[in-house]
């Protein structure tokens, strides 16, 4: 008697519930290949009958678009049946990419293969294929929603016979060089640094399709090197003529119902306190004694909004730039010249048109009085910042008294600034002696003295006060809320705040303090402790970087570094968008207005935020180039610095002397394999254990010196004691 084989009921159910239990296969698993072999196994098919259903239900399952065939017999989930989310991409130089989606705590790895030719800055769909070793998503981009409209910089190298050309590009966001057609090089030779834009990327070809859109000239040359800088971030390096030609129809004459219509301060002793170097002049200072002892201080501002007009050529233009850019050696204005050094800017000895805010100040600066409004002022002398120094420091020149008197109270108004919690962030800044052709011969630092915090302290006074009377609510107007562009800074990440307590207990230094203010105090006591210190520096940077960034927008969260309540940028029309917004408001109000569109206003302030973040990368760029240039005829010599930033690929050292910076990459540290260790800002040697950590003093050796990446490469020598001179060379 044969015994009947004994069925499994689990076997059973796995056969009933197969194409349910192969969907779901796919499904949990969006990156897998399956052989339709291993889906057998997976389901218990083993009689023929069996094994022909799977091979039903897998064909059923791609007829349906649920899964697709990657090669012969192998399939996965197709790309219709995955999960995938939407967002930004963030290219590195390895082809591979981020995408950034907003509402998600970690970015989305896609390695170099799986990007189907999406490029920095592209809006994609992505899907998520599994999570990375390190717990971090990882996915496949499925769909190039849209294309971002960025151009790229670089140099022509032309082919055999000139039938083509690549462009080599500079930008680290770009993995590969750009295809151009000799139809599209619009007269571009080999050589030359050019501005490309993409006009495609079949699938057929390695790299994407190209068309030269602006030739800016012979590499390391200045201006080619500037405006390809601009370029570059998508700024404007030069004017259109229908703006210039509408500047130049704008009258000069101030007419004498202009005056009449204004409160009237010519008679009021002014001034301007500038760099040097300045070109425009948009705010004044005016002060006298009142008869009851008091003082009447004038922040008075370029009246730009009378010149420009909502809607106007200029306005347009302006309201696209939404700031001036500040490159080493030049500055792109947001207005035309004739407006930003002519009728707007405040020159000594000619009547101007200002916006001001007239403030009433006791002996301890405290504002009894304030009036805000249109005026017309004469400007009696133009003073530098080092004019109005030696003033200050001698207590003799050109109006003497009015300048003492003036930095006494702002003095008065930055002790009572820090006591209520404001931060002091006064991080040295690089500035260079060029010479005639734009080379740099020199780097030094520009230092803030007590003529700089004069002006600084009596702008944030108007800034404040212009912010606290549109802001504030006020009685009998039902409590209506106004609409209004204020600058805001959200407090401090708590986390950042801890890494950053972390980092400077190893110097020695203790941060216990919780709370807003209480932070801000304890940041203010450690400035001053590291004041003049090798370690300010360093300690300076990684503090604003744990700080959150300022914006402009229409909801009033007040402003935690300077611990104000209300704030806004008043003083600064001629170079900032956002300043001809709050002068427009002001006067509106003034007027009696009601309040405005708050969605119109909060679109501008988002655009201008994110075109103050452009031109401070633009001229970053510039700094770095300028830096580079600096060392190119240093290759090999060495330097004493520290570690100013760490990363999966390298230590960044900035140098004692010049605070230029350079990498030093940790495939080129051979005497051991470094791990990078992001928690505790350091890379240590799997087999020996050296670490070197954010702070550390080193010395290196400049090994390269790259313009058109913007980037030095150094070689680790030694780690460095500077106060002992005792050296540990890197073998």
């Amino acid at each position: 008697m044969v015994k009947k084989e004994k069925k499994s009921p689990r076997g059973d159910k796995r056969r009933k519930d197969a194409p349910a239990l192969i969907a779901e296969l796919f499904r949990s698993l969006p990156d897998k290949r399956y052989s339709v072999k291993s889906l057998m196994a997976a389901v218990g098919a083993t009689t023929r009958d069996e094994k022909e259903r799977v091979r039903g239900i897998v064909r059923d399952l791609a007829a349906e678009g649920v899964i697709e065939q990657v090669s012969e017999g192998k399939y996965r989930l197709s790309h219709s049946e995955r999960e995938t989310v939407e967002g930004t991409v963030d290219m590195t130089s390895s082809g591979a990419l981020y995408v950034i989606v907003e509402g998600m705590d970690k970015d989305i790895y896609v390695n170099a293969s799986r990007t189907s030719h999406a490029l920095h800055g592209d809006r994609v769909r992505v899907a998520i294929t599994r999570k990375g070793r390190t717990g971090n998503p990882e996915g496949e981009v499925v769909e190039i929603v849209e294309r971002s409209k960025k151009n790229y910089v670089g140099v022509v190298e032309m082919s055999e016979g000139d039938a083509f050309a690549f462009v080599r590009v500079d930008s680290r966001k770009m993995a590969t060089d750009i295809f151009v057609p000799a139809r599209a090089l619009h007269g571009a030779k080999g050589g030359e640094k050019v501005l490309v834009k993409i006009t495609g990327w079949p699938d057929t070809m390695r790299s994407p399709e190209g068309e030269i859109v602006d030739v800016f000239g012979e590499p390391g040359d200045n201006n080619a090197e500037m405006h390809a800088i601009l370029a570059e971030f998508d700024l404007p390096y030069g004017y259109p003529e229908e703006v210039e030609k509408e500047a130049e129809k704008i009258p000069e004459t101030i007419t004498d119902e202009e005056i009449a219509a204004r409160r009237d301060m010519r008679g009021v002793a002014t001034f301007t306190i500038d760099p040097a170097d300045a070109k425009d002049f948009d705010d004044a200072l005016s002060i006298r004694r009142l008869e009851n002892g008091n003082y009447e201080v004038g922040v008075h501002i370029a009246d730009v909004t009378h010149y420009v007009h909502p809607g106007d050529l200029i306005d347009t233009e302006g309201q696209n730039r939404a700031t001036s850019v500040y490159l080493v050696d030049r500055t792109i204005p947001m207005l035309p010249e004739r407006l930003s050094n002519g009728l707007c800017s405040l020159r000594p000895h000619e009547e101007k048109l200002c916006f001001s805010a007239v403030f009433e100040l006791d002996e301890q600066a405290q504002v009894l009085g304030e009036w805000f409004g249109r005026t017309v002022i004469y400007s009696d002398r133009r003073f530098t910042y080092q004019e109005a120094q030696e003033v200050i420091e001698t207590g003799r020149g050109d109006f003497a008294d009015e300048i003492l008197k003036l930095n006494g109270l702002a003095q008065t108004l930055r002790k009572e600034r820090f006591r209520n919690g404001s931060i002091s962030f006064e991080r040295e800044e690089a500035k260079f002696d060029l010479d005639e052709n734009g080379k740099p011969l020199r780097v030094y630092f520009k230092e803030m003295k007590e003529s700089n915090q004069l002006i600084e302290e009596f702008m944030l006074l108007a800034n404040r006060r212009v912010a606290e009377f549109v802001g504030r609510k006020r009685k009998g107007a039902q409590n209506a809320e106004r609409t209004f562009v204020y600058r805001v800074h959200d407090k401090p990440n708590s986390d950042k705040m801890a890494q950053f307590r972390s980092f400077v207990l190893r110097f020695g230094y203790q941060m216990k303090a919780e709370g807003n203010k209480a932070v801000a105090k304890e940041i203010n006591r450690l400035m001053k402790k590291i004041h003049g210190k090798k370690e300010e520096n360093i300690i300076s940077t990684l503090a604003i970087r744990s700080m959150a960034k300022a914006t402009y927008t229409t909801d009033n969260i007040g402003h935690y570094g300077l611990a104000f309540d209300y704030y806004t940028h008043f003083t600064s029309p001629i170079r900032r968008y956002p300043d001809m917004m709050v002068h427009r408001l002001l006067a509106h109000y003034l007027a009696g207005g009601k309040s405005e569109d708050k969605e119109y206003y909060e679109r501008l302030c988002e655009h201008c935020s994110a075109m103050e973040v452009r031109a401070a990368d633009a001229e970053r760029a510039s700094i770095k180039y300028k830096m580079v240039e600096f060392m190119l005829d240093k290759l090999n010599e060495e330097f004493d610095g520290h570690i100013s930033g760490i990363t999966e690929w390298g230590i960044y050292v900035e140098l004692e002397d010049t605070k230029i910076e350079g990498m030093v990459a940790l495939r080129d540290m051979t005497d051991d394999f470094y791990l990078f260790d992001e928690e505790n800002y350091s890379v240590k040697g799997r087999e020996h254990g050296r670490t070197f950590t954010l702070g550390d003093e080193v010395r290196i050796r400049v090994v390269r010196a790259d313009l058109q990446r913007k980037q030095l490469d150094f070689d680790l020598v030694a780690s460095y004691d500077f106060d002992t001179k005792e050296a540990t060379p890197v073998e």
